[in-house]
């Protein structure tokens, strides 16, 4: 345990990407950070306080259970003797709860950036992502987030080794939304504990695929090279949306499909000529106009300022 040294008094704003973990065949190592953010500001002060905005913001403005301020308290308890400063908080969420989008990378990334400012742990990025990814439990939708654009990973003995590269900020997405939320807990429950040799070969060849396409800029790869057989099949009961939206696969105006991390929001690739309207036209007639349709782009990582 070591002592800790005076605060940095200076507020800072961090803006930090949602997420599509998986995109197919990429199970637990492929991401993409997406244009939804979570906007934190943040300023030393003698009581916790959160004015929040934005998408679940009766949620996101609660300071009991909230994963920012208990991830911020856990990293500077693990390093400094004394608890940590209390700090007020403005937050601006656009990135949908329990949706399969990233919200809990994006928070723990939050806290773990707080606490490397305000507690002056001096870490680096690569640290920062080990740390919040060893409390994600999987490094894909922290990777992603942290470093933008898409992102490859793997865990390493507590390490996390991670590729990215900032994919085509030109192709247009769709992510339809449910109503209602799906914990990954619940939507890893459903996963077998085993599968067999064609399976596993089955997305070998379409995650290294699927790196290439997006390495390449190769839209055209994707139909084939989202494709998966390890968690889309045992999901999509409780992900109903995947079941209306793969037949989308097929056709020329898509350009890829698949559950957007552990659902139940499913990411909709479009063709290179395919406008959102004509996107959005025929992807309501399969899913009915109850379910959100959200235009989203390839977003780069997460950033930091001083204020």
């Amino acid at each position: 345990m070591n002592e800790r040294p005076e605060l940095e008094k200076r507020g800072i704003r961090l803006k930090l990407p949602a997420t599509s973990a998986n995109l197919g065949p990429g199970f637990d190592a492929a991401g993409l950070a997406l244009s939804m953010h979570l906007t934190v500001e943040a300023w030393p002060a003698e009581e916790w306080s959160i004015e929040a905005s934005g998408r679940d913001a009766k949620i996101v403005g609660k300071v009991d259970g909230n994963l920012i301020i208990e991830t911020y308290k856990k990293v500077i308890e693990d390093v400094w003797v004394e608890a940590p400063e209390a700090l007020r908080l403005r937050i601006d969420n656009d990135i949908p709860l329990g949706m399969g989008c990233g919200s809990s990378a994006a928070a723990l990334c939050a806290g773990v950036a707080l606490a490397d400012h305000f507690g002056e742990l001096g870490l680096g990025d690569v640290e920062i992502v080990e740390e919040a990814s060893r409390r994600e439990g999987h490094p894909d939708n922290v990777a992603a987030c942290w470093y933008g654009g898409f992102t490859v990973s793997a865990e390493v003995g507590g390490r996390v080794e991670a590729a990215t590269f900032a994919g085509n900020p030109g192709w247009q997405m769709m992510l339809a939304m449910q109503k209602a939320p799906l914990a990954t807990t619940e939507a890893r429950a459903l996963l077998p504990g085993s599968y067999s040799r064609a399976d596993v070969v089955f997305n070998v060849q379409r995650a290294a695929l699927l790196t290439a396409a997006f390495a390449q800029g190769r839209l055209d790869l994707l139909r084939v090279a989202m494709e998966d057989r390890l968690h889309q099949p045992y999901r999509e009961n409780a992900c109903p949306l995947l079941k209306k939206l793969l037949p989308l696969m097929k056709e020329a105006e898509i350009a890829g499909v698949a559950l957007s991390g552990a659902g139940p929001s499913v990411l909709v690739v479009l063709a290179e000529e395919t406008t959102l309207l004509a996107a959005e036209t025929r992807i309501a007639e399969l899913v009915g106009e109850a379910v959100e349709l959200v235009p989203v782009r390839i977003a780069e990582g997460a950033s930091k300022v001083l204020l």
